[in-house]
């Protein structure tokens, strides 16, 4: 076996790519990832510098390809979702730097998912093992000063904690299907008083003359992707955010990977007026990104929530995650799940404190998604 380091997803086929990875996420698959770096949204210029493992039969990319890892030498800790700010102003108080680090991961994309990308053979531990150790000596070749392993399954964090990385907790809300007929079927689990309200915010959209569109594969056309692309850009104006993804992401995004896009559109008098980008995997939806006008009281719950938990009852989807945070997202069914990551520091003296912080932060959110799901809109009976 031969571990490499390639700056771009072209220098391997894509079928090769693939080939490692599965339908249960979409994010992974080599047309996502590769539309960020033809779209120049993943580039030393953001501050993500792709640096992807692979490890091949043989020396120089020959061979079957039997594992790979999507890496990032990063230059700053934005678009990750997983804060470790605290981390580097430590180092800058110890006059040392943080920057550059790497992190494996899906850029811009807080969702759990494989980052150990295995061939299927009797025995994938050597391959895994390979890229672990791999990521810890081009962190010392690039002078990183750490690794990270972002939203990772929990199979994979037990297996990187063997090896030695910290693991960290984090939490996120997700919606999950208990076998629900229709909406009003999972509203029925609700309290009175939150199924209420639920129904009041969908009936302020419905009697403002908002009409709901939802298109995936060839329903999509390049005018959706310029419109949905304008709802992107004003979120991030609204909310101080950056713009990491440029308009030939949407665009090729909705070329090469429709049949998992699902695109939830607002429209009134014949002007559409919000928009919610969802991916599809083989059992989950996954909400990425949202935008629109402010004049239609509720209209962003109908768009990025309730519309799509309507689309996963149709289509026997479990589970549906709507991104990062959000603590409004309970009352609107939306519970307190679990994230995880696996973190390697490059000098060891840091890690007994940053070891002592993430045990203290684990304490901390056992207690608050206690304390999150005693505030839970269902009925005791209904879960």
């Amino acid at each position: 076996m031969h571990l490499s380091v390639i700056d771009n997803l072209d220098k391997i086929p894509a079928s090769d790519w693939n080939a490692l990875t599965d339908r249960d996420n979409p994010f992974v698959k080599y047309e996502f990832l590769s539309a960020l770096e033809h779209s120049e949204s993943t580039t030393a210029k953001t501050g993500w510098s792709p640096q992807h493992l692979v490890v091949h039969e043989r020396a120089r990319l020959q061979g079957r390809l039997l594992g790979a890892a999507p890496m990032y030498l990063k230059t700053h800790s934005y678009g990750e979702y997983i804060f470790d700010w605290a981390w580097a102003n430590a180092y800058a108080r110890a006059g040392l730097k943080y920057y550059p680090k790497l992190v494996i991961t899906v850029p811009f994309t807080p969702v759990t998912g494989p980052r150990l990308l295995l061939a299927e053979q009797p025995d994938k531990k050597p391959i895994g093992d390979l890229l672990i150790h791999g990521a810890h000596e081009h962190a010392q070749k690039t002078r990183a000063s750490s690794v990270h392993w972002l939203f990772t399954n929990p199979v994979e964090t037990e297996w990187l904690e063997g090896q030695g990385l910290m693991r960290r907790v984090g939490c996120q809300f997700h919606w999950q299907n208990r076998g629900y007929r229709d909406f009003d079927d999972f509203l029925a689990g609700f309290s009175a008083q939150k199924r209420k309200k639920v129904k009041r915010e969908r009936r302020y959209v419905e009697e403002a003359g908002v009409k709901m569109e939802v298109l995936t594969g060839d329903a999509l056309h390049e005018t959706h992707w310029n419109i949905f692309y304008e709802f992107y850009r004003s979120t991030l104006h609204k909310h101080g955010g950056i713009a990491y993804l440029t308009p030939a992401f949407f665009h090729e995004l909705g070329a090469n990977m429709a049949q998992n896009i699902v695109l939830i559109l607002a429209r009134h008098q014949g002007k559409y007026v919000a928009g919610a980008l969802n991916l599809r995997g083989s059992d989950t939806l996954y909400g990425r990104y949202w935008g629109g006008l402010d004049a239609f009281h509720s209209l962003h719950f109908e768009t990025c929530y309730y519309r799509a938990i309507e689309y996963c009852i149709e289509q026997g989807l479990r589970r549906f995650e709507a991104g990062a945070q959000g603590e409004h997202k309970l009352s609107r069914g939306f519970l307190p799940s679990p994230i995880l990551s696996a973190h390697w520091l490059s000098r060891p003296e840091f890690k007994p404190a940053v070891a002592d912080f993430l045990a203290r932060e684990r304490n901390g959110l056992e207690f608050y998604m206690d304390e999150l799901n005693e505030h839970s809109p269902f009925k005791r009976d209904s879960l």
